[in-house]
């Protein structure tokens, strides 16, 4: 994601604060919680604070997080919430292989469930990105990435 980033910077308006979020977005990670987001945000936040960084861009970088685990777009006054959200879906548009690791991966993640519980969880996951009207927020992110996701959720879903 922070190669992205780098590679999009030019079309990032506060480039430190996107970095930050990127940094941040996973840094408390439990596959059995729901709270996350918030946790990372939480924790962003106090380390932040210690440095003595800018308040409205901490609460920037806490929404930026945020977005993340429903991926929808809370600060819209311009695109760095779009492109955090895409460069963090950007693995679903990648060849076959490499989404196929993908899956294994969050797989792994979540060995603690059975198959039984595992597929139809995944499936609903899935199903839910199939029934956006775009998976990316970006247009760029549009061209170069969306036709390869819907294939490579498409042909997960049909192997679960």
């Amino acid at each position: 994601m922070l190669s992205q980033a780098e590679d999009f910077k030019s079309h990032i308006e506060d480039y430190d604060v996107l970095v930050f979020a990127i940094w941040y977005h996973d840094i408390i990670y439990k596959s059995t919680k729901k709270d996350n987001e918030v946790k990372s945000a939480l924790f962003a936040k106090k380390a932040l604070k210690s440095l003595n960084f800018n308040e409205k861009r901490i609460e920037n970088i806490e929404n930026l997080i945020i977005s993340t685990k429903k991926h929808q777009i809370i600060l819209d006054e311009n695109d760095d919430n779009a492109y955090l959200l895409d460069f963090d879906s950007s693995i679903l548009g990648s060849d076959w292989k490499t989404y196929q690791n993908y899956t294994q991966q969050i797989r792994k993640e979540y060995k603690i469930y059975p198959e039984f519980m595992y597929k139809p969880g995944r499936k609903k996951v899935l199903q839910h990105f199939l029934e956006r009207e775009t998976l990316y927020f970006t247009e760029v992110y549009q061209d170069k990435f969306e036709t390869q996701a819907r294939e490579n959720i498409i042909k997960e879903l049909k192997l679960l």
